[in-house]
């Protein structure tokens, strides 16, 4: 025998400063109406504090939310803290976005009262903050790629192929034009200076080790990371943030989608396949304009310096440079993601993630060779 559940109750208690509004039984497909606030709570102007207790609530849905939005959203929220800690979080989230947010009341007291601190120290405080904040939702962001990444070889993820095949095309092949454009100047200015330096001694030949080693190891991996940041981490950025100040990211979250997974998850995915083509690519451009140089300009005979470049192309040098260009791939991947998921939701706000995007990707991509190079100079690679 099914025992029945408690008709739904609600009661206000307490005196000023303290209100608490007590909530019980089970609301579900039940119209009763929540009494309104006592006199008292509706005309003090003195602070206070409203509490909300859900202990002996059973069961709610759609009715008690409204109720409880049009009871709360009559109070005075500048002089009124509400605590909806008490309610089950799914309800604590519908009356947080429904209700208005409380006034920064005591921010701006704070604000008003005299710091014992220099200006300049508590400058130094707010941008300390900031900087702890920003590194916090990094850190975020990156755990909810892992997360998601898990997802998918689980079986489990938001992720459509389609999507991937799509972000492939993007940003691989449509970069071909700009990355063999940077590489051959590159690589002519590389093989230029070299030669000119190496024909003081006579030993020009050696330009193909210089342009092999220094294009196939560090060169070609650096300026496709760059240019990758410029083209492809900036559009990231820029229909991400897009897409957030349009509120499609929310209507995703609406409809039970990790963004994560649906967005962020086959852009990462594309330029970890794309990294590691476009820097061999570069790659062979940048030699193929030394070859020309040290031919066309310094006499090197063409069999000689294909075949001294064959002599310094070695395994390790291939593998060190494209894993270095598929690391700075993600980096910018991970960075344009990241920027355009925390973007405001204005023009400014998406102008501002594009240019962070940008020059977060290619910060990361320095710090990153940086240790890399010490890294496999250490392990004598």
């Amino acid at each position: 025998m099914t025992l029945p559940l408690p008709a739904p109750s609600s009661e206000w208690r307490g005196n000023a400063p303290s209100w608490v509004l007590q909530l019980g039984g089970d609301w579900r497909g039940h119209a009763a109406a929540l009494p309104l606030p006592p006199q008292e709570l509706l005309q003090s102007r003195a602070p206070g504090q409203l509490s909300v207790d859900a202990g002996d609530l059973v069961g709610w849905d759609a009715r008690l939310a409204s109720a409880l939005w049009q009871r709360l959203g009559t109070l005075d929220r500048e002089r009124l803290s509400v605590d909806l800690g008490g309610l089950p979080p799914g309800l604590q989230q519908l009356l947080g976005m429904a209700l208005p947010p409380p006034a920064p009341a005591a921010a701006d007291a704070a604000a008003a009262t005299p710091s014992r601190w220099p200006q300049w120290v508590t400058d130094i405080g707010h941008q300390a903050d900031r900087h702890v904040e920003d590194i916090r939702t990094t850190l975020d962001f990156l755990g909810s790629t892992v997360l998601s990444l898990g997802r998918l070889l689980r079986g489990r993820s938001d992720m459509r192929w389609s999507d991937l095949a799509w972000q492939v095309e993007q940003t691989g092949p449509r970069s071909l034009p700009i990355v063999a454009l940077v590489s051959f100047l590159v690589g002519l200015i590389v093989a230029y200076m070299g030669a000119a330096q190496l024909e003081r001694f006579g030993a020009q030949t050696y330009v193909a080790d210089l342009v092999t080693v220094g294009v196939v190891r560090e060169i070609a991996a650096l300026l496709v990371g760059i240019v990758l940041a410029g083209r492809v981490g900036a559009a990231f950025a820029a229909q991400i943030g897009s897409m957030r100040a349009n509120e499609e990211v929310d209507a995703l979250q609406t409809l039970g989608i990790d963004p994560v997974d649906h967005l962020v998850l086959p852009r990462v995915l594309a330029l970890l396949i794309v990294g590691p083509l476009l820097t061999a690519f570069g790659a062979v451009v940048g030699m193929a304009v030394g070859w020309l140089v040290a031919v066309g300009l310094y006499g090197v005979a063409p069999i000689e310096y294909v075949f001294q470049s064959l002599q310094a192309l070695t395994l390790p040098h291939v593998l060190i440079g494209l894993l270095k260009g598929t690391v700075y791939a993600v980096l910018v991947g991970l960075a344009g993601c990241r920027q355009g998921l925390a973007a405001g939701r204005s023009a400014q706000a998406v102008g501002d993630a594009t240019t962070s995007a940008v020059v977060q990707a290619i910060v990361w991509i320095v710090v990153a060779a940086s240790a890399l190079t010490v890294i496999f100079q250490r392990l004598d690679w």
